[in-house]
């Protein structure tokens, strides 16, 4: 398994130009390691944080949004924003958030749009998954709550609206986590096609490009869910209790909607809406981020990403990037919730 993670890394390497070696992220857009995991059987991990709930759930309206979140720790703490990616939720930090929270960080972990009980406040608006839309609801969430600046961390589409904040909006962002490092995209860049390889990692987005894609994902959703767990995370031995809290998110009444414009979007198959056209133009230009951050990667990621070499001048600030080993896959929070939350504590020192 360890060589074909290799090879697809690889494959990515052979572009010199950073657009170009950053262009299927924006169609999807010091090594630091913990104690390796237990043990499963086939020799697969298991997380060790045993956390089934959160402290609490909230429901507050910012933006389009009634916005579903949960939150632990004191309220007067340093304020935390975690974002999950797809096809997670907020249970991929359930094993962060107590760390956190004894460390004395306010964490607020918000279900992002189309996602558990997260809804549009208005049948009338688009159920628009361009990246964007994401980040300014992210930032009417910090709104909403009165909070100035948060430290932001998240992984996969998580981890593209956190890059996003601390772009365009540095004097929200305290500092940045980031898997998979920088992750900001563009329609233009996207149109670069890739090495075959490169491009077969990517097949769940040609097929959201058909209509049989998108019927597919309605009637499959919990099925196609699994299938993009297992393949992102090869090693990781979670069981069905813990898929099945994660996969009632997507149940949403607007989780394919949202999820078939977000990757039809990216493609240019799909228009976004034109109050975010500045935003986008800006994130055109692949901006600098010059907030001090920390970069992840677990060590078995088996979906699509960079290598760290591609983007680490993209963080102008103070930076480290860090590889998890032990197995770890793409949901990095939730696989090795110990070390995330050893970013979110270190990166919020420097």
């Amino acid at each position: 398994m360890s060589d074909q993670i290799d090879q697809k890394r690889r494959s990515f390497l052979g572009a010199s130009a950073l657009g170009l070696a950053l262009a299927p992220f924006g169609i999807r857009s010091l090594a630091h390691a913990e104690t390796p995991p237990a043990a499963a059987p086939g020799g697969k991990h298991v997380t060790s944080g045993g956390h089934t709930s959160f402290k609490s759930i909230k429901h507050v309206k910012a933006g389009v949004l009634d916005v579903a979140y949960a939150e632990d720790g004191p309220a007067d703490g340093k304020p935390v924003l975690l974002l999950h990616g797809w096809p997670y939720d907020i249970y991929s930090f359930v094993d962060v958030a107590p760390i956190l929270a004894a460390a004395g960080y306010r964490v607020i972990i918000p279900y992002l749009r189309g996602y558990g009980d997260t809804r549009f406040l208005s049948a009338e608006t688009k159920r628009n998954g361009q990246q964007a839309a994401l980040a300014v609801d992210a930032i009417a969430l910090l709104d909403a709550l009165k909070i100035e600046r948060a430290v932001v961390a998240g992984f996969d589409w998580g981890a593209r609206t956190a890059d996003i904040l601390a772009a365009l909006w540095p004097e929200r962002c305290k500092a940045l986590v980031s898997v998979s490092g920088y992750l900001i995209g563009s329609q233009d860049a996207n149109r670069a096609p890739l090495p075959p390889k490169a491009e077969l990692q990517w097949w769940y987005q040609f097929y959201f490009a058909t209509e049989r894609g998108e019927a597919g994902y309605a009637k499959y959703t919990h099925d196609f869910a699994r299938l993009i767990w297992e393949l992102a995370s090869p090693q990781w031995g979670f069981d069905d209790a813990t898929f099945a809290r994660s996969a009632a998110a997507l149940d949403n009444p607007d989780q394919v909607a949202v999820a078939i414009h977000n990757y039809r979007w990216r493609l240019g198959l799909a228009e976004g809406e034109a109050q975010y056209d500045a935003l986008e133009k800006k994130l055109a230009t692949l901006p600098a981020i010059n907030l001090p951050t920390i970069t992840m990667e677990g060590d078995a990621n088996g979906a699509p990403h960079p290598t760290p070499a591609a983007y680490a001048k993209k963080f102008t600030g103070k930076y480290e990037h860090r590889l998890v080993t032990g197995g770890i896959g793409h949901n990095l929070p939730q696989e090795a919730p110990r070390d995330f939350a050893q970013a979110v504590i270190d990166v919020d020192r420097f």
